[in-house]
């Protein structure tokens, strides 16, 4: 069974009731949810094994989170518990042309308050055959960055597989590191790279378009900067309003561009995940099929995840193999 591993924040989701504002609603539900955990919580729904490395409160709340996750099955003998609180976002679900909003309240939370003698990667990662991790836990901290390039460094030591996905977000900056400069760094322990011409223009501060062509040469560029990338994969959305969206999925593998068929979202029901929904797609993939299928997977991954309430992705490989069969109608399954 494979083994993967991701290393991250989980925070608590805050939101009022259907599509009301805040100052409308007396009524909150929560859900549990942050990148790297929806990304271990999709993976172990697939059948993999999972590992999640992150630091909780160490209260009821803490608590509640070890509970939530061993229920889906992800591994949470990694998991500190610090005496500081868990981190929050608040949600305000948009429709139609009203965006959806977000606000955090993670500044002091318990996993800005980890640090790299906390975690031993080194029988964290035994046996372990894939590693991934995102920007936003080097953006947190100065420790969460050293915690989380110890982790890198000894991934590549082992020849463990790593995807990054660099999800830039310049708003968490703000602990005195320039965020490409630790980008490129932690990118350079790196094989499999989801982003697109978007993100590799943070990156390298160049200004490709989102068509097929640029793609390419983007992928090309970023392979030249970081030869130990491998891949690219990168999903584009269409959005006709907040409810509905069209995504395709993309991969420059070094030799050619394979692309996806396009699959349409009339009636979102939740789109927070998705990316992670994909980035979890991608890996399965990877590790079980083709370039192509795993493409496939990856983005019938990203799509369902918009019909599922809450951050995680909760659904099965035999969910996703039936959708990228072309079984999409929605029909009751008896």
């Amino acid at each position: 069974m494979n083994k993967v591993v991701t290393f991250g924040e989980i925070l608590m989701r805050v939101t009022p009731l259907g599509n009301k504002k805040l100052r409308q609603s007396n009524q909150l539900e929560y859900y549990f949810g942050g990148t790297e955990a929806n990304v271990a919580i999709s993976l172990s729904q697939f059948g993999n094994k999972t590992k999640y490395v992150t630091a909780v409160s160490d209260d009821f709340i803490g608590r509640a989170v070890k509970s939530y996750l061993r229920q889906l099955e992800v591994g949470t003998s990694n998991i500190i518990s610090l005496n500081h609180p868990l981190g929050i976002y608040f949600l305000e679900v948009g429709a139609v042309m009203r965006s959806s909003t977000i606000s955090y309240n993670r500044a002091h939370s318990a996993f800005c308050h980890i640090e790299p003698s906390m975690v031993d990667w080194e029988a964290i990662l035994e046996d372990c055959n894939w590693f991934h991790w995102t920007g936003i836990t080097p953006a947190l901290t100065e420790n969460a960055y050293q915690t989380l390039k110890e982790g890198l460094k000894l991934a590549r030591q082992k020849g463990i597989p790593v995807s990054a996905d660099p999800a830039y977000r310049k708003d968490l900056w703000n602990y005195g590191r320039d965020a490409k400069d630790v980008l490129k760094e932690l990118i350079e322990y790196s094989d499999i790279f989801i982003g697109g011409p978007n993100e590799i223009n943070e990156l390298l501060g160049t200004t490709y378009s989102y068509s097929n062509e640029d793609f390419t040469d983007a992928s090309k560029l970023l392979i030249n900067t970081f030869p130990n990338i491998k891949k690219i994969a990168d999903k584009t959305r269409k959005s006709l309003n907040a409810n509905w969206h069209k995504i395709i999925s993309r991969m420059w593998n070094g030799k050619e561009l394979l692309e996806t068929r396009e699959l349409e979202i009339t009636h979102i029901v939740d789109r927070i995940g998705t990316g992670d929904a994909y980035a979890a797609g991608l890996i399965h993939g990877l590790l079980h099929f083709d370039d192509l299928k795993a493409m496939e997977f990856a983005n019938a991954s990203c799509a369902v995840k918009h019909t599922i309430e809450g951050d995680a992705n909760l659904v099965t490989e035999k969910e996703i193999l039936h959708i990228i069969e072309g079984n999409t109608s929605g029909r009751i399954i008896r």
